[in-house]
């Protein structure tokens, strides 16, 4: 096969990625590394590509050589524990400048558009601003982090009006409190929160290594989020970066991110390669949708109590006597994921009105906010149909908007079965909630 035959069949190939990434948000990571190494220029190339395809970008990166120069050039040492840094005032005033400094030069290699390169022709907008906001890490097995912070809250709806006019989102590795502080964070977990809120299609993180490894030193192509997190339990084969970036990978997956890639930030490409081709380049964690619904039994007994007990503590659901879950489990469905009970419903019908009680909807934390808990529903409402119901009702004190959103409408106390008003209890004061089924 020639050159050109080569090529073509390649960009052929291409065209079902193209088709599938428009429009989608991407959200790339990149410590201050590739900026320092002389590699961004190479990767401006790559996300310009990206952007003309109508991928949506949110690009993150670091400043951590950038920022060891300045306090080096101001005689002062840097700190860490367990590999975060320990920011005093001075250190901060460091990252500031480094980040900064780092963000001007990112954007003014973005606006190059010189003829004859494979940025001539691009019209590339950044946007920059205070859309993460940020906590203290406070003091930690007595070390006190200072200017150190961990992610509060992502402005979701402010980044995308950014990429809803073509922009390319730019965030450092800082973040805001409301008292008006800076605090220092780590480029990983502003990557994987930024992702989390927007829903991101991909969370990109560019690594010193090819991504995860066998023992034979081989990258694997692509792994579940499953499959990622035992390995996690078996640190000694980690390398150091991938020990960083991993569990990110994990917890973005679980947590709506549709799949989460580990590349190389030393390959000329590999952002082009990892995309668009079918073997890739690097290492890509999926999350795994491969879930089992079905009626309770009492060997799930256990598992629903780990499951509701959060919950019930914390007021969401109603307190359920031990006893009488057991008596009431044929009323319960359960979603297994690699045979764990990560969800539950209930069903109580009041057949003589046509109508049924939908309760104790619940999804494991770790696997919420990827449609688990519309599965649930879905699958209750069918059951309900099935039984000839066709009302669903529900008493909430906390999660009606949820359900108002996927059509029902709140009520007043009356609209229950006369049973059930009977033992409402008005000290809780839950909202009362109905769908119509059709």
């Amino acid at each position: 096969m020639n050159k050109t035959d080569s090529f073509v069949n390649w960009f052929r190939s291409a065209a079902p990625y193209i088709h599938a990434f428009r429009d989608r948000t991407f959200v790339i990571a990149f410590g201050g590394e590739v900026v320092a190494d002389g590699k961004f220029i190479a990767l401006t190339h790559d996300l310009n590509l990206l952007q003309s395809l109508g991928v949506r970008l949110v690009l993150v990166h670091g400043a951590r050589p950038q920022t060891e120069a300045r306090l080096k050039q101001k005689g002062l040492k840097p700190r860490y524990v367990k590999g975060v840094r320990v920011t005093d005032s001075e250190a901060l005033g460091c990252v500031i400048e480094a980040a900064a400094t780092l963000g001007f030069e990112i954007e003014a290699q973005m606006s190059m558009g010189i003829a004859n390169s494979p940025m001539a022709g691009s019209s590339i907008r950044i946007a920059s601003g205070n859309f993460v906001m940020a906590r203290p890490i406070g003091v930690v097995d007595g070390v006190d982090f200072q200017h150190t912070g961990l992610v509060r809250r992502v402005d979701a709806v402010g980044i995308r009006r950014r990429l809803d006019d073509q922009e390319i989102v730019l965030l450092p590795p800082l973040g805001y409190s409301l008292t008006g502080e800076v605090y220092n964070l780590t480029v990983e977990e502003v990557a994987t929160a930024t992702a989390i809120a927007l829903s991101a299609e991909k969370l990109i993180f560019m690594t010193d290594t090819p991504g995860v490894l066998n023992a034979l030193g081989e990258t694997l192509s692509e792994m579940s989020a499953i499959e990622a997190e035992a390995l996690l339990n078996k640190p000694e084969q980690l390398t150091e970066d991938v020990a960083f970036f991993l569990p990110c990978a994990v917890k973005a997956c679980q947590q709506g991110v549709t799949k989460t890639h580990l590349i190389s930030r030393h390959v000329d490409g590999a952002l082009i390669q990892e995309l668009f081709t079918r073997e890739g380049i690097g290492t890509m964690v999926t999350r795994d949708m491969n879930d089992v619904l079905r009626a309770a039994t009492a060997d799930d007994i256990p598992g629903l109590v780990r499951l509701i007990e959060p919950l019930e503590a914390d007021g969401v659901l109603v307190k359920r006597n031990r006893a009488l879950l057991e008596s009431e489990i044929h009323r319960f469905s359960v979603m297994l994921h690699e045979g764990q009970i990560i969800g539950c419903v209930a069903l109580y019908p009041f057949t003589e009105e046509g109508s049924a009680e939908l309760a104790a909807l619940a999804i494991n934390p770790g696997f919420r906010n990827i449609g688990r808990g519309d599965k649930l529903l879905k699958y209750i409402e069918l059951q309900a149909k099935s039984m000839g119901i066709r009302r669903l009702f529900l008493l909430s004190t906390r999660t009606g908007q949820w359900f108002v959103e996927r059509g029902f409408l709140e009520t007043t106390i009356d609209q229950l079965p006369k049973k059930k008003q009977e033992l409402y209890n008005y000290q809780r004061r839950s909202k009362v909630f109905v769908k119509q089924l059709a």
